[in-house]
């Protein structure tokens, strides 16, 4: 989880919208962070 405290632990927008945004964005990236570090394996042959 450190990713996530990278990220921040408070949401910096006042407004709910903006807030709503920012959470989906953070998941957008935490998403990629996984999507990273899941191997590939193909069948050999």
């Amino acid at each position: 989880m450190h990713c996530t405290k990278l990220l921040g632990q408070c949401l910096m927008a006042r407004d709910f919208d903006r807030q709503v945004a920012e959470i989906q964005i953070r998941a957008a990236v935490f998403n990629v962070y996984t999507a990273l570090g899941i191997p590939v394996t193909e069948p050999a042959g």
